[in-house]
């Protein structure tokens, strides 16, 4: 997990605070009318010193204004951009929630594809043919779901628990040590490119849910389909009781 108060402290240093007053005061317009209240506000704009305190207090500029104005623009510009695709959604996409700290949910059919092993597993790096997978994932998180079948999910599909090692029972992936490292103006298609390539070139290393994943021990099945050409075995899915509406909510 993140340490966001690391960061802060590591990269970031404060510059400028803005104290903001607000007075209220009643007016009677005349003795026929009733009293109106009127609110006064006053900005009053500090610099931070090298001792991280304010200093130079002085009604909030012109220039300053402008500047803040700028920046919230393009923070509002970024929040746009956000998962928005490049042109016609991908066929993959099922859905896109791109609120601030928003998300995607895309589906991958069985495919054979290169994935890695510790050493101690005993298990050999190499190609293996995967089931139907259901991702989800915002810009810190991803969730793996396994599919059935080679038809593509609607809400009403039951999901099954990916069969891997390295995540929970929920569907998150433990990430070990990968950098995650994707920005808020990440555009669709490399939001889920890079989500993917996260996934498969990691180093699988342990079972989480005690090799429950499957309905053979986890680790033992991925030994024995080390070097198969035959797709994933279908019976070794287990059902995690989600549909797709669900995990979209």
């Amino acid at each position: 997990m993140k340490n966001i108060t690391q960061q802060f402290n590591s990269g970031f240093e404060p510059f400028k605070a803005l104290l903001i007053y607000r007075h209220n005061e009643e007016q009677e317009i005349n003795q026929f009318q009733r009293k109106e209240q009127e609110t006064q506000i006053y900005v009053e704009s500090y610099d931070i010193g090298k001792n991280g305190r304010p200093i130079n207090a002085h009604p909030f500029t012109l220039k300053e204004m402008t500047a803040l104005h700028t920046l919230l623009q393009t923070s509002q510009e970024l929040q746009d951009t956000y998962l928005k695709s490049k042109g016609l959604l991908p066929n993959k996409v099922l859905y896109v929630n791109q609120q601030a700290n928003g998300f995607a949910v895309w589906y991958t059919p069985p495919q054979a594809v290169n994935l890695f092993f510790i050493d101690g597993l005993n298990i050999p790096s190499g190609k293996y043919h995967i089931p139907a997978m259901l991702w989800k994932a915002n810009a810190d998180t991803l969730h793996v779901y396994g599919v059935k079948g080679k038809s593509k999910p609607n809400e009403h599909t039951k999901l099954c628990h990916a069969p891997y090692l390295n995540i929970y029972g929920s569907g998150q992936v433990c990430m070990g040590t990968v950098q995650i490292n994707i920005g808020k103006s990440t555009c669709l298609e490399d939001f889920m490119d890079t989500w993917e390539r996260y996934f498969f070139n990691s180093n699988f290393s342990h079972s989480i849910s005690g090799n429950n994943s499957t309905k053979t021990n986890t680790t033992d099945l991925w030994r024995s389909l080390a070097g198969s050409t035959e797709p994933f075995p279908q019976a070794e899915l287990l059902n995690n009781h989600l549909t797709l509406k669900q995990i979209i909510r």
